[in-house]
């Protein structure tokens, strides 16, 4: 069967956006070869800087027949509806369409057309114009003289050619189709400095790949990644270092050459004072080069880099090495520069004595003072959320909050929250925002605060992601937090939510982030009084933000009766208590709407961690807000219905739950509370008293958090239950007796939802 090869030749393509784009060639081209009626066996895509690469093996030479159907209007439409269906499928009479039968619509006319097979070629001539012109590049351009003509070619770099080929073994077809000026051929090209870049003349894959790698082109992106990674292990190795792997990186340099070829340079050793952090993104973002380091170093770097050119030099490298060795001191020189800078004093202290205050910040110390200056400077947060400095001043109160929960210093977590974002004004992380909460625990480090204090303000925005590391260390715990709730709870306050599609505050990674937090020690903490002390904290910053735009209003209103400054003062303050009885009276379903989201967020984590759905929904109730006990609950749930005890009360629980939902629905009468005196048998005053007995064990049980303890003292309701079962007719002619016994059927299983609702689980 023929093969099809497709590519599409340009300017250089961003490295980011390669793969994608040549998956996307891929699914296009494919899709609408399948739609044509067209079937292959395999398909791959290939991507250089270059070009986008199809190649497509076991195609059909001819489409099959395709039997079209067009659904028109009811028989009994009116004759325009009818008219419109006719001119619409080209018809003169509605007798040559057909009537066909729908169980709820009735009959409708219907026409069925059939398509004949056409050719494989005519299919991708007539297909790939259309995917080419409406390509889903991010960003596109025009360019040459046809740019001004309506409808002209846009691409994510100028194209140069398109080559198309149609092949068996024995002979191969250019599929001819024009894109602008361009029209489709045989022709590739090689490297643009390492061959003589003449036009390559192709007749199916095999020797397209060939030539291609005989004029210095490796087309497979993966093959020269390897080739980087390799070379780059071997060339350290060599010098007795080790490779800093960057899997990440190799990607991307992997669709910046063509040709990889792995060259060593190097810098002084006197910029390896600063950190290693620092060189490895001047480095990674700048030249795009890998680092090294010494054996048995984890944590030193040396002070040779790899680099990867795109082309073989005469000299064996050493030029394009040391030019790149230049470009790096340079970017190095920068980075020592500000790391030093960041540890001097700011030149405008005079002006942050108000800020220091607020924060009882100490001037002397480099942090301290980013601290001041990044409240002082007014940083936005959010403009409905305030500033940074705001936000800070939230997160501590919070943290603080937090930490006698727990037992934690509350004056070491208080500093921790206070400095979490000072690194925001140095000049490091303004020049790589990637490194926040690093830099300011080295800074903190080097001024001399406290271990635990400086690993929180890096640790504090963790995890950022379901597979990051959660911190272990108390302080970095609670202030990481504190810092997810008050987001969280602002931007639910703001209506600033995430939908189906979009979550650009990266919400639901935050409420994962919380959870994971609170798992991650054996701490008691209910969530929801943390989520009303966030609100109280952003109730006063709304109520001030919103008073302050009332306010300016006022003063502005030429027009306004309120002319004294008393009646102006007046005015604000009962707007005041509006905002405040508006905000209180929203945040209650606030609160509650994001403590779903949080159970909704939790199910999800739970199920990727194996724990069965419908222990998590035995367990799960609207007003659950200790993450740490459900899945205390949920293991001791699920050990217990695996023993003969659990399985029978199971099977007790689920019959008491089916009866009275049974009599609900029918609406039977079921008394308010049991009365004992009612009772005519003696398997009754069993269960009820067997009922008394364990409501008294159980409560004390369950304050303690004993869920295995409480489940055990459950199953003493197993006997009674069965004995009831068996003996006791439930639904007796006497209403009041019925009554009375479905009220203790009832208590029974308002005991058991006290430990987990038995009839959401399986089985």
């Amino acid at each position: 069967m023929p093969d099809l090869l497709l590519e599409l030749f340009s300017e250089e393509i961003p490295a980011r956006i390669q793969r994608k784009a040549a998956g996307d060639l891929k699914n296009l081209v494919t899709k609408k070869l399948v739609d044509a009626g067209l079937i292959y066996e395999a398909a791959r895509e290939y991507w250089t800087p270059c070009r986008l690469t199809l190649d497509i093996r076991g195609l059909t030479t001819k489409s099959g027949e395709i039997q079209k159907e067009r659904k028109g209007p009811s028989i009994n439409a009116p004759k325009a509806a009818i008219d419109g269906f006719l001119h619409a499928a080209k018809l003169d009479d509605i007798s040559k369409a057909e009537i066909a039968t729908d169980p709820k619509k009735g009959d409708y006319y219907i026409i069925r057309t059939i398509c004949h097979g056409r050719k494989a070629q005519e299919i991708i001539a007539d297909v790939l114009p259309d995917i080419i012109y409406n390509f889903p590049w991010p960003k596109s351009m025009r360019w040459g003289v046809t740019s001004a003509k309506p409808g002209a070619l846009r691409w994510i770099r100028p194209l140069h050619s398109i080559l198309c080929l149609f092949s068996t073994n024995t002979e191969s077809e250019i599929i001819d189709f024009e894109i602008g000026d361009i029209r489709s051929s045989n022709v590739t090209y090689g490297h643009r400095f390492m061959s003589s870049f003449k036009p390559i003349a192709v007749h199916r894959f095999s020797d397209y790949a060939i030539k291609l790698e005989k004029a210095k082109v490796i087309l497979d992106a993966n093959r020269r990644k390897e080739i980087i990674l390799t070379d780059a292990r071997n060339l350290s190795f060599a010098q007795g270092l080790n490779l800093v792997e960057d899997e990440d990186l190799a990607e991307e340099v992997a669709g910046l050459v063509e040709w990889p070829v792995v060259l060593m340079g190097e810098f002084e050793e006197r910029f390896l004072v600063i950190p290693p952090e620092i060189i490895r993104l001047t480095i990674r973002t700048n030249q795009k080069c890998f680092v090294t380091r010494k054996p048995n170093e984890k944590n030193n770097l040396s002070n040779h880099f790899i680099l990867v050119s795109n082309i073989e030099a005469k000299d064996g490298g050493k030029e394009v090495a040391a030019g790149n060795g230049k470009i790096v001191r340079a970017r190095i020189a920068d980075a020592l520069y500000f790391w030093r800078t960041d540890q001097m004093p700011l030149p405008d202290l005079n002006r942050l004595s108000a800020s220091a205050e607020r924060f009882k910040l100490d001037l002397k110390k480099p942090l301290d003072q980013r601290m001041a200056r990044l409240d002082h400077l007014h940083v936005t947060f959010h403009t409905k959320l305030g500033t940074q400095g705001a936000r800070v001043t939230r997160i501590a109160a919070l943290a603080a909050k937090i930490a006698p929960l727990v037992s934690i210093n509350a004056k070491l977590v208080r500093r921790a929250a206070v400095l979490a974002k000072a690194d925001l004004q140095t000049e490091v992380v303004t020049e790589f925002p990637e490194l926040q909460g690093i830099m300011g625990h080295k800074y903190a480090l080097l001024q001399g605060e406290s271990k635990n204090v400086s690993q929180a303000i890096e640790d504090h925005y963790k995890p950022q992601g379901p597979t990051d590391a959660v911190p272990h260390e108390p302080i970095s715990i609670i202030v990481a937090l504190a810092d997810k709730i008050d987001t969280l709870v602002g931007f639910w306050l703001i209506n600033e939510r995430p939908t189906s599609s979009k979550d650009p505050y990266a919400l639901r990674r935050a409420a994962l982030g919380v959870i994971r937090l609170a798992l991650a020690q054996e701490w008691n903490i209910h969530l929801m009084p943390l989520l009303q002390e966030a609100v109280q904290l952003l109730i006063c910053h709304l109520v001030e933000h919103n008073l302050a735009a009332y306010e300016q209003r006022l003063l502005s209103d030429n027009t306004s009766e309120l002319n004294r400054v008393q009646d102006i003062s007046n005015a604000v303050s009962l707007q005041k208590r509006k905002y405040e009885k508006e905000l209180i009276a929203k945040a209650n379903l606030v609160l509650q709407d994001l403590l779903c989201f949080f159970h909704d967020r939790l199910k999800i984590y739970l199920r990727e961690e194996g724990t069965p759905y419908d222990a998590i929904n035995a367990v799960l109730t609207p007003q659950t807000d200790n993450f740490q006990q459900i899945v205390r609950r949920i293991e001791a749930l699920i050990i217990f219905i695996n023993t003969d005890n659990g399985k029978k009360l199971l099977g007790c629980a689920k019959r008491a739950a089916n009866i009275l939902d049974v009599e609900t629905r029918k609406k039977t009468v079921i008394a308010e509370m049991v009365k004992p005196t009612q009772f005519l048998r003696k398997e009754e005053i069993v269960l009820y008293n067997a009922i008394i007995k364990a409501e008294k064990k159980i409560a004390p049980i369950l304050a303690e958090g004993d869920f295995s303890a409480a489940l055990t003292s459950l199953a003493s309701l197993r006997e009674p239950v069965d004995l009831f079962f068996e003996k006791i007719q439930i639904n007796d002619k006497d209403i009041t007796i019925r009554a009375n016994r479905l009220a203790l059927l009832a208590r029974v299983r308002a005991l058991m939802i006290q430990v987990a609702d038995f009839s959401k689980l399986a089985g």
